[in-house]
């Protein structure tokens, strides 16, 4: 009986090695390539290189129509140029075209302030007029934008409460460079946004020190009860860079933060807060304010916008609140009016305000109710229903030694039943903050109290 032929590689047909190459990972079809001439020229087929270049940098057909040249070739060049940043690459990108897709419909007038995005050369530069690494994370994002121009609104979130308001804009690198920090307290530190307003910023660690983790974000928080400047608490705000941006993105694009006259506001709105008594619908969001809050003393402020839908006209006459901190306290608070407000409410409109309070514990929860009257008959009063809200203080850290205990002096000033920090006229202290009045971006009433 003969024996059988031996079976040779280029006596296979394509379509099953194709099918078995297209499995493959773009390094080990570079491998097949140097293997035999039939698989090298089996692994430099089109389509493998088109579905590699679709996963890795996103590229369309139209993309490979303009490079003229082909897949393998496009794949290649992408490779050459941003090959270091392909673990972050195609998830940056999309977060990038998400955003930009979501601001053209929107708040459109965002789109014309970011910047084209850097370059190797550039970013090189940076790092070493620095002294440190930027991390691949970083890079990556600001080779696809460099940040946006110094311009209000930000496209990192705006904020505004009375006579507070806060914008803040993502830094380009260069401008992020001239405000590296090597002060003790903030050592190699990065900033990533500005509010032109407050004068807040977000930074990122470039190297594990005073406390810090490597590339993790933070709003710096001084210790107000220490003599030595250098004594700089955290709010975390994100592990990295990468984390940091695409959950943002991912905050904007889903609708969790609101959009109001073409600016992000970054309150958060939980799903099951809503509750419908009768013919109105209430709904709560909230945010924590980094820059009116601190570590020691333990002073969290929060704001929080509750939206009202009726369907039949009414006035509001009074408010009741019941206030749980995390350490087991509850306050009940009620009154007339909101902040001395009775407004009317008129069915098809959404009637929305924004009010503040302060805690020192960082985790608390309200609920209560308000008490209404009908228009069409003053003598039906009906309460309804305000959905419990949680406010919660994102992760802090303290600084790694504590210099100095609470001072007498700024201890005095908070109030032993419920924490809040006032000033002599029960108002709410900002300090030496400017702002400009964004009042009539809240709705139709703006009380700055619970």
């Amino acid at each position: 009986m003969a024996a059988n032929p031996e079976l040779r590689m280029d006596q296979l047909p394509s379509d099953p090695l194709l099918h078995v190459l297209s499995f493959l990972s773009f390094r080990d079809l570079i491998h097949c390539t140097y293997v035999s001439r039939r698989l090298n020229d089996l692994s430099k087929h089109n389509p493998l290189w088109r579905s590699l270049c679709s996963k890795h940098w996103l590229l369309t057909d139209a993309d490979r129509l303009q490079s003229g040249v082909s897949w393998f070739g496009l794949f290649k060049r992408y490779y050459t140029d941003l090959g270091r940043y392909m673990q972050y690459y195609p998830v940056l990108k999309r977060a990038w075209d998400q955003l930009k897709v979501f601001l053209q419909q929107r708040c459109p007038r965002m789109i014309a302030s970011l910047k084209e995005g850097a370059t190797e050369v550039e970013l090189n530069d940076i790092e070493a007029q620095i002294g440190c690494r930027l991390p691949d994370d970083y890079r990556c994002s600001y080779r696809i934008h460099n940040g946006q121009k110094l311009v209000i609104p930000g496209l990192m979130g705006s904020m505004s409460l009375s006579n507070h308001y806060r914008s803040e804009v993502l830094l380009d690198v260069e401008t992020a460079a001239g405000g590296f920090q090597q002060r003790n307290g903030m050592r190699r530190c990065l900033p990533l946004t500005f509010c032109f307003h407050t004068g807040l910023s977000q930074y990122m660690a470039l190297q594990p020190a005073e406390g810090r983790r490597m590339y993790e974000s933070f709003y710096p928080c001084p210790d107000q009860t220490a003599q030595d400047p250098s004594a700089i608490d955290m709010f975390i705000t994100g592990s990295s860079f990468f984390e940091w941006f695409t959950e943002y993105v991912h905050n904007v694009v889903t609708g969790e933060y609101s959009i109001i006259r073409d600016q992000i506001f970054r309150y958060v709105h939980e799903k099951d807060c809503v509750e419908t008594t009768g013919h109105i619908t209430v709904s709560v969001s909230t945010s924590f304010l980094p820059e009116l809050s601190s570590v020691h003393p333990p002073h969290f402020f929060f704001t929080y916008r509750i939206s009202a839908s009726p369907e039949a006209a009414c006035q509001l006459d009074s408010r009741y609140w019941k206030i749980t901190t995390s350490d087991g306290n509850v306050e009940e608070v009620q009154g007339p009016g909101v902040v001395g407000e009775f407004p009317v409410m008129t069915p098809g409109k959404v009637h929305e305000y924004a009010s503040c309070t302060t805690f020192s514990t960082p985790t608390e929860y309200m609920e209560g109710h308000y008490t209404f009257h009908s228009l069409a008959n003053k003598e039906e009063v009906f309460h309804v229903a305000i959905p419990r809200f949680h406010m919660i203080c994102p992760p802090f850290r303290e600084r790694l030694v504590r210099t100095q205990k609470v001072s007498a002096s700024y201890a005095s000033r908070f109030d032993d039943d419920d924490g809040e920090y006032c000033d002599g006229d029960g108002g709410d202290d900002f300090g030496d903050l400017r702002g400009i009045n964004m009042a009539a971006l809240e709705g139709a009433w703006c009380p700055r109290h619970i």
